[in-house]
């Protein structure tokens, strides 16, 4: 995401891929605009129109970090509808626990991945722990209670 990037004025589909690695779950910070940490959110992106959202989830991992999935959960879905900056964003988004099938992958501390924008950013595991204590926000707001009322099963 830019530094200087703004909700669209339309409503956005999304869908998230929640990898775990124990308990520690692959996110990307997301910040405002002057750097500072607003919270961290799963990987994923935007659907295309047409795409189903399994599609545009392996799609998403394949860009982003050159990954296949092997295997993804049922979906959940979240309305998310939220202020950026002052903008107004308003998503739904379909978030699936997924796995890799590189297991290789689950081992380095951060992954780095190309945004659509070209720009690179990281990703690292964040725990649980971390999230729940408030340390660390989870976005988008909403998912922790969808990821069956915070408890991963």
């Amino acid at each position: 995401m830019s530094p200087s990037w703004r909700p669209p004025a339309r409503i956005r589909v999304k869908t998230f891929g929640l990898h775990w690695n124990g308990d520690a779950l692959l996110a990307a910070e997301i910040t405002r605009d002057d750097g500072t940490p607003i919270g961290v959110r799963p990987l994923g992106g935007s659907l295309n129109f047409g795409e189903p959202w399994v599609v545009a989830l392996r799609r998403e991992f394949r860009e982003e970090l050159g990954v296949e999935l092997s295997w993804i959960g049922p979906p959940r879905v979240i309305e998310n509808i939220f202020e950026h900056e002052g903008a107004t964003g308003h998503e739904v988004v379909f978030v699936a626990d997924v796995e890799f099938a590189d297991k290789a992958l689950d081992a380095p501390a951060s992954l780095e991945f190309a945004e659509s924008d070209g720009t690179t950013r990281k990703a690292r595991w964040y725990p649980m722990a971390e999230i729940r204590s408030g340390r660390r926000r989870l976005l988008p707001a909403g998912l922790e209670t969808a990821m069956l009322g915070g408890e991963r099963k």
